[in-house]
């Protein structure tokens, strides 16, 4: 699974999630200050899952129709430390087998959500 981390994702999450073996490209690394939009798109034609912490996408899918990324990934909490998002992801995809291609999924302490991408 490829993700691209949105530009608010902490570096150091997306540093862990990397040692972890997982390939994830960053915005902050390769195109700070770009919209939404245009994640949304390099996203898509790079058929990566977004990680946010910003729930525009949820509009940008369902209300707007934009081009589906292989999924979004939405962060609905405070992070206690900058590594906590990855450990929750790291976590979530180790232990409970949770596929999260094709899928709008809400991460939040203890508590994921999901709802299918439309096509």
């Amino acid at each position: 699974m490829q993700f691209l981390a949105n530009e608010n994702f902490p570096r150091a999450s997306i540093n862990r999630l990397r040692l972890s073996g997982y390939d994830v490209a960053s915005v902050l690394e390769h195109s700070p200050g770009a919209k939404d939009r245009q994640v949304l798109v390099k996203a898509s034609s790079e058929k990566r899952v977004i990680l946010t912490f910003d729930r525009d996408y949820g509009e940008m899918i369902y209300r707007l129709k934009l081009p589906l990324p292989a999924g979004i990934v939405y962060f609905h909490f405070n992070p206690m430390t900058p590594e906590e998002p990855a450990n929750q992801l790291i976590e979530l995809l180790t232990v409970s087998n949770v596929s999260l291609v094709g899928m709008f999924s809400v991460i939040e302490r203890g508590r994921l959500r999901q709802r299918p991408l439309l096509q």
